[in-house]
């Protein structure tokens, strides 16, 4: 019974944390559900569609430098009675008159107070702060992965311990009545061991709850139900060496860190583009029209024009400069977030390594707290053998070797998470830093695809 228990034991110790040897064959491995987590989470997905969505606001805003092209088609019937009373003159369109005309419109613009321009800019940089905040999720969904697939392990390891617990629980059980058969102990030592095995099977039966709990997280969030796992690792080696690297290294990285800058960005031009709206406007249009029977005396007309247009706006009212001042201090807010945008990410980068740090001392403890609980606990029985300690006393030590198997596996969860949560703040959790064998999704792509198009209602994948 003895030996069953250690080797339970031994095999938990390690099932959260490979420190080395192969994974085995056919496992399901941490980056394999790190890249399923990738391709196929639909908020991440979603979060795509955005992009590509606020890509549109460029050839958006680029249509101020392209014209504008109108025609106009009219046709109908149209009847006249004309009476000219001092001369006793009468017309009448008999049969009716069919009038018809086609007219052809060209707008353009060659100045707008450079807001075409400003907007462009605006919109290309709304696609960088999109860009900017799909990393953010990317980051989030790939930590959330790592986190789900490290919590079924530690469940998983944890709920072994219990249902171990338990069956050598019910083996103490047993030999304890045998004992009071034969009146070595007392009915008190009976019940004490009934006791601790109706607690143990709760905390296994809390234990399977929890792992159900976590096995649903997990195929919420991976995409699939969780089978043969292998062993977690550490993500260590991304790292930067010291703290101080990584706060650094967060305040040029980290996506939210960015994404505020290029927020700063959209509100400066917001401000341009309101001013521009205080300069002059020159358009030019071009027209050309055919006209058929409009009047019973002219049977076809044709005219063409070129009007230069200037307007120069003098008082709208004020709206236009109550947007220049709510703009600035858009701006000026935009510029405060960012500030606690950075003093956020310094705080992450340093409550993360601090984790991570005390999560190597916890799996060291935890570790020593195991072997020192096992010999602890062959002490007490052999003892208990002699007479010198009681059921009572078995049982607690016990239960405090359970209890350190859970803090092995708890604390060995918390390492390797601690790790990926270190790398989210530095903004560095990225298939290409984690070396994911997965096609990396690049927005620039569809950018590119839709950037200059003029026309068209199809999106680049065929919709």
């Amino acid at each position: 019974m003895h030996g069953v228990k250690l080797f339970t034991g031994a095999a938990v110790s390690v099932l959260l944390l490979a420190l080395a040897g192969p994974t085995p064959a056919l496992a399901d491995t941490i980056e394999a559900a790190l890249v399923r987590a990738y391709q196929n989470n639909p908020q991440l997905n979603a979060q795509r569609a955005q992009v590509r969505s606020t890509d549109e606001n460029v050839p958006q805003a680029l249509s101020g430098y392209r014209p504008k092209v109108n025609l106009s088609l009219s046709t109908g019937y149209q009847y006249q009675d004309i009476q000219q009373t001092q001369k006793g003159l009468a017309i009448h369109s008999d049969p009716p008159l069919q009038p018809n005309s086609a007219s052809l419109t060209v707008n353009q613009t060659l100045y707008n107070g450079n807001q075409t321009a400003n907007r462009t800019r605006a919109a290309e940089s709304q696609v960088s702060g999109a860009r900017e905040a799909l990393r953010v999720l990317e980051q989030t969904v790939l930590l959330q992965a790592a986190t789900a697939y490290m919590d079924y392990l530690r469940d998983a390891a944890t709920l072994e311990v219990q249902r171990s617990n338990v069956r050598v629980l019910e083996q103490t059980l047993k030999q304890t009545r045998d004992r009071f058969n034969v009146g070595e102990v007392t009915r008190t030592d009976v019940a004490q061991s009934e006791a601790q095995l109706a607690a143990g099977r709760t905390q296994a039966l809390t234990a399977e709850s929890n792992l159900t709990t976590t096995r649903a997280n997990f195929r919420r969030i991976i995409g699939n139900e969780p089978s043969n796992l292998a062993p977690g690792s550490p993500v260590d080696r991304f790292l930067p060496g010291s703290i101080a690297s990584a706060v650094n290294l967060s305040l040029v990285e980290n996506p939210n860190v960015t994404a505020a800058m290029y927020g700063i960005d959209v509100n400066y031009l917001q401000v341009k583009i309101n001013e521009g709206a205080l300069l002059p406007t020159v358009t030019v249009q071009a027209g050309v029209t055919t006209a058929y029977q409009q009047q019973l005396t002219v049977f076809r007309s044709n005219s063409a024009s070129a009007i230069a247009t200037a307007s120069v706006p003098i008082f709208q009212g004020g709206a236009e400069y109550a947007l220049i001042r709510q703009s600035k201090e858009n701006l000026a807010q935009q510029r405060l977030n960012l500030e606690t945008t950075r003093d956020q990410t310094r705080a992450n980068v340093v409550q993360a390594w601090g984790q991570l740090e005390a999560g190597k001392a916890q799996v060291q403890s935890a570790q020593a707290q195991v072997t020192a609980s096992e010999i602890a606990l062959n002490g007490v029985r052999e003892e208990a053998k002699a007479g010198q300690r009681t059921t009572l006393d078995v049982l607690n030590a016990q239960q405090a070797l359970v209890n350190a198997r859970v803090a092995l596996v708890t604390a060995q969860h918390d390492r390797v998470v601690a790790s990926y949560s270190v790398l989210n703040a530095v903004g560095r959790l990225a298939p290409q830093v984690l070396g994911l064998n997965t096609t990396v999704y690049d927005p620039s792509v569809h950018y590119q695809q839709v950037r200059d198009s003029w026309a068209g209602v199809r999106t680049p994948d065929g919709r």
